[in-house]
C-alpha cells in the first residue's frame, strides 16, 4: 500500500484529507458533546445531502453547472441549515432540542425530493453517502485544507469563551461574553466541517466521527484539554485504520472508519470497567 500511496494521487488526497478531518472533526465534537448537541451533526449531514442532491440534479438539467463542485452546494446548504437551527432554538426557548429534529426532517424530505426528481440514486451520490477513497480530488483536498485552517484559527481564537459558554452559558453571559456571536461562529464551523468530511466518511456516517472518539476519550480523560487530545488521537486511529482497511478490503471508507471508532469506544469502556473492578478487589 505504501508503494501505491506514492504512486496514485487519489490515495494521497484521501489520506491527507482523512488525517486533517481526523483532527478537526473530534476537536469540534468535544464541544458538541459538552453542549449536548450530539445530534446536530446528523441534522446537518442530512441537510448537506440535500445540497449534494440539488447540485447533481441541477447538473443533470443544466450541463454547464456540472463544472461546479457539489461540495460547494453541500457547504452552502449545511451553513444555512446550521443558521436555521440556531434561529429555531431562539424560537423554542424552552424546547431548544426541537430545532435539531425539525431541520433533520426537512433535510431528509428535501433530499428525497431532489433524488426522486433525478430518477433515483447515482454513483456520485453513493460516494457522498458512504465515502469514497477514489472520489477525493486535489480540489477537494485544497478546500479541506483551507476550511481546516480557518476552523483551527477560529476555535483557538474563541476557545476560552466557547469553553465557558459550553459548560455554563448563564455564567458566561453574566461575564459579558457575546454568547450569540460565539454560538453563531461555532455552528457555522461545525456545518463547514461536516460538509468537507463527507468525501471520506460519507454524509450518513460523518456524525459518528464527531461523537465516537469523544465518547471514548471521556472514559479516560481527566480534564477537558485531555479529552480533546484523546479525541483527536482516537479520531486519527479510526481514520487511518479505516482507510487502510477500506483499501485492502475494497470497502467504503466511511463504514470501516466508524467500525474502528466503535471498536475503540468498546475497548475504552471495557478498560475502564476492568480497572474499576481491580480497584474494588484491591
Amino acid at each position: 500500500m505504501i508503494e501505491s500511496l506514492f504512486q496514485f494521487e487519489f490515495l494521497q488526497n484521501a489520506f491527507i484529507t482523512g488525517i486533517i478531518i481526523g483532527i478537526i472533526a473530534p476537536l469540534l465534537g468535544v464541544f458538541i458533546v459538552v453542549r449536548k448537541l450530539a445530534l446536530i451533526a446528523d441534522a446537518l449531514s442530512h441537510v448537506t445531502l440535500s445540497g449534494i442532491a440539488a447540485s447533481l440534479l441541477i447538473s443533470k438539467w443544466w450541463v454547464p453547472f456540472a463544472a461546479v463542485n457539489p461540495l460547494y452546494t453541500g457547504m452552502l446548504f449545511s451553513v444555512v441549515g446550521a443558521l436555521l437551527i440556531e434561529k429555531l432554538r431562539t424560537v423554542y426557548k424552552h424546547y431548544e432540542e426541537l430545532a435539531i429534529p425539525i431541520i433533520m426532517s426537512f433535510g431528509v424530505g428535501l433530499g428525497v425530493i431532489f433524488i426522486s426528481l433525478a430518477n433515483g440514486f447515482t454513483t456520485d451520490l453513493f460516494g457522498y453517502l458512504f465515502g469514497s477513497v477514489s472520489a477525493v480530488s486535489r480540489t477537494d483536498l485544497y478546500i479541506v485544507i483551507i476550511i481546516s485552517v480557518i476552523v483551527i484559527i477560529t476555535i483557538t481564537a474563541i476557545y476560552k469563551e466557547l469553553f465557558v459558554l459550553s459548560f455554563d452559558e448563564e455564567h458566561g453571559q453574566s461575564l459579558g461574553l457575546p454568547a450569540k456571536l460565539i454560538h453563531f461562529i461555532f455552528i457555522v464551523t461545525v456545518a463547514l466541517v461536516i460538509a468537507i468530511s463527507m468525501r471520506i466518511v460519507g454524509i450518513l456516517l460523518v456524525s459518528a466521527l464527531m461523537t465516537l472518539p469523544v465518547a471514548a476519550s471521556i472514559r479516560l480523560a481527566k480534564s477537558f484539554k485531555q479529552a480533546i487530545i484523546y479525541s483527536i488521537l482516537f479520531g486519527e486511529l479510526s481514520v487511518i485504520g479505516g482507510l487502510i482497511s477500506a483499501y485492502y478490503l475494497d470497502l467504503a471508507p466511511g463504514g470501516t472508519i466508524v467500525v474502528i471508532a466503535a471498536g475503540i469506544l468498546l475497548v475504552t469502556i471495557l478498560y475502564k470497567k476492568l480497572r474499576l473492578n481491580f480497584k474494588i478487589v484491591g
